[in-house]
């Protein structure tokens, strides 16, 4: 019986709104501009392209007024830079800004005046397309305000209704209830029963429900005639507001909200690295599954560089690409490049807009590796530690093609050697600045050490700088050699790398004195260590030793072979002396006893 009671009423409600239009087109707005004075009025504006259009309302009523746009409708693409409202709280558009209306404005917008008078100006742009705007204005008193309108609910559960309500609600009425319950819930919004005038657009009579606690944007939805509305927040708090005009009033609504548990927040699953060539930004799924999203509704600030989907998104591209912005900023240079998250469709959406912001930020001897992400005015931030890949070599010849692979590296006492700093990395607008060059004996450079550059100065006067080009930084000297019998030389060079765009960095201003020295600026500054270095008459004499060790070894088996002969006949000789001796000891022993003469007995 409800349902056909409603289904007759139908018409009737759609009539008495189509009157209620008809009398709206009916008061002969103007087509562009107008001065209004009455206490209340609703405005049909059309508009085609290249409009520029004031409309003026002042009243001596020592009044406010508010002011409606209940329904907008412009180019579509266009751009608040090209079309929008503009809202004047005064007597013209000399008046200070209340607001603005644009094409992607997200709300219901309603503006109240501080005085009785305010003023908006419509633009369009010259795209041939017919706009229309619905604008409701009237004038009250803000001390008068409709019992049971607006107010702030808080609890898990709760119900109001409209002013009067089972009774018809009063005429301009505007009413704001803020819901707001525990954290780590979120909001269901259920009418049960809801009667509001019924138009196509709900111009008239409207209840809007917001995402949030305002009422400027995160318009959830607009709803009007008969029906039992659903709605539901992405977090604790919800806004409620109901506006009616001067016609047509009818029984209002009774709503109830009630507050349901989320699950617990998901950590945000991120990995940034940042090398001298490249950055690596790592998303999983299961976060980004999390904040609503998938792979295919992320992209950096170059939408054409595309991510590496597997367990986990990954975009890896070199430092100076895909958008990446770079900045000086003094002693460090950074790199940034944001990953957004947007919504499929072409219309509108209701999900929050999410930048996932990453940095590189080169720093002393490191790179800093920040990533915070932003959602609802909310940072969260990841770092990690890398650095700057920088090397040195030695050249034999002036046009460094060739470098020395070979340590130790041999040379003649004062010849030139070319030494290069190179800097590996992508980004091209970088410059190599050697800064400070010192020379040891001993590869931890403890004492003695020698300057061969000082802050930019050649200290040496055999050394000549080469003026900075792009990633290299290069010099020559002749080589030389510490005194007490030092066999090696090593070198430790300190490195300044500038951004090449910065005319006054401290790349391209050379030697600098102490005191300049300590107002200059760089963007990064790491060492490098090359060597030994060592003379080549101290290879010859490596080759010489090495040489006589080698004959030595050679001779070893013949001196052992020959002593053995020696020794061997050395005994044979001794043996032979023996048994000679023995023998000749023992004939002169025979001969004795034949001449030995006996004695007689007698």
């Amino acid at each position: 019986m409800q349902a056909l009671r409603q289904f007759l009423l139908l018409p009737l409600f759609a009539a008495l709104a189509l009157a209620e239009d008809n009398s709206t087109e009916s008061m002969g707005v103007p087509r562009c501009g107008a001065s209004f004075h009455e206490l209340n009025k609703a405005l049909r504006i059309e508009l085609n392209a290249n409009a520029n259009c004031v409309w003026q309302i002042q009243r001596n009523a020592n009044q406010t007024i508010r002011l409606i746009f209940s329904y907008f409708k412009f180019a579509p693409s266009s751009s608040c830079e090209t079309e929008s409202i503009k809202v004047y709280d005064g007597p013209s558009t000399n008046s200070p800004l209340l607001g603005q209306v644009c094409n992607d404005t997200d709300a219901v917008p309603v503006l109240q005046s501080s005085s009785d008078s305010i003023t908006f100006l419509i633009t369009t742009n010259s795209v041939a397309f017919t706009r229309n705007f619905f604008v409701l204005y009237y004038f009250f008193s803000p001390e008068t305000k409709a019992e049971n309108c607006g107010g702030q609910l808080s609890g898990p559960n709760g119900t109001f209704t409209s002013p009067n309500y089972p009774a018809s609600y009063p005429e301009f009425t505007y009413c704001v209830w803020h819901i707001q319950t525990e954290k780590n819930s979120k909001i269901e919004l259920q009418f049960q029963d809801f009667f509001l005038e019924l138009d196509q657009n709900c111009q008239f009579d409207f209840t809007a429900v917001y995402d949030g606690l305002t009422t400027n944007t995160g318009l959830i939805g607009k709803v009007c005639g008969r029906a039992q509305p659903r709605f539901e927040s992405s977090s604790n708090v919800m806004t409620v507001v109901l506006s009616t005009d001067y016609a047509n009033s009818y029984r209002g609504f009774s709503a109830q909200y009630t507050s349901i548990p989320l699950p617990g927040p998901v950590e945000p699953n991120t990995l940034l690295t940042c090398t001298s060539d490249s950055m690596e930004i790592v998303l999983s799924k299961s976060y980004l599954t999390s904040l609503g999203y998938n792979e295919t509704n992320l992209q950096l600030n170059d939408p054409s560089c595309s991510p590496v989907v597997t367990d986990s998104v990954i975009f890896s591209f070199p430092l100076a690409s895909c958008g990446t912005t770079k900045k000086d900023e003094g002693h460090s240079i950074t790199y940034t490049n944001i990953v957004n998250l947007s919504a499929t469709g072409t219309m509108i959406t209701r999900q929050k807009t999410i930048k996932i912001i990453a940095k590189c930020k080169m720093e002393n001897n490191s790179t800093l590796e920040v990533m915070y992400i932003t959602k609802n005015n909310i940072i969260q931030n990841t770092t990690a530690v890398g650095r700057y890949n920088v090397s040195m070599s030695f050249y034999d010849l002036d046009s460094f093609s060739e470098p020395v692979h070979q340590f130790p590296y041999y040379v003649d006492l004062n010849q030139t050697l070319f030494a290069q700093v190179s800097l590996h990395s992508t980004d091209p607008n970088l410059l190599v600045f050697v800064d400070t060059c010192i020379a040891s004996p001993q590869p931890d450079f403890g004492s003695p050490t020698y300057d061969l550059i000082r802050s930019g100065c050649n200290k040496d006067d055999t050394v000549v700088t080469y003026p900075p080009l792009e990633h290299y930084g290069r010099f020559k000297f002749n080589a030389f050699r510490f005194l007490h019998s030092f066999a090696s030389v090593y070198l430790q060079c300190d490195i300044l790398i500038c951004d090449s765009k910065n005319a006054n960095s401290r790349c391209t201003e050379g030697c600098l004195s102490r005191q300049k020295r300590a107002i200059s600026s760089y963007t990064w500054k790491t060492n490098t260590v090359v060597g030994p270095i060592r003379l080549k008459r101290d290879l010859r004499s490596a080759d010489y030793s090495e040489s006589l060790t080698k004959a030595d070894a050679e001779e070893t088996p013949n001196l052992q072979q020959y002593s053995l002969y020696t020794l061997s006949f050395l005994v044979l000789i001794s043996n032979i002396i023996i048994v000679v001796a023995v023998i000749l000891k023992y004939h002169k022993r025979q001969a004795g006893y034949g001449y030995q003469k006996i004695q007689s007995s007698y």
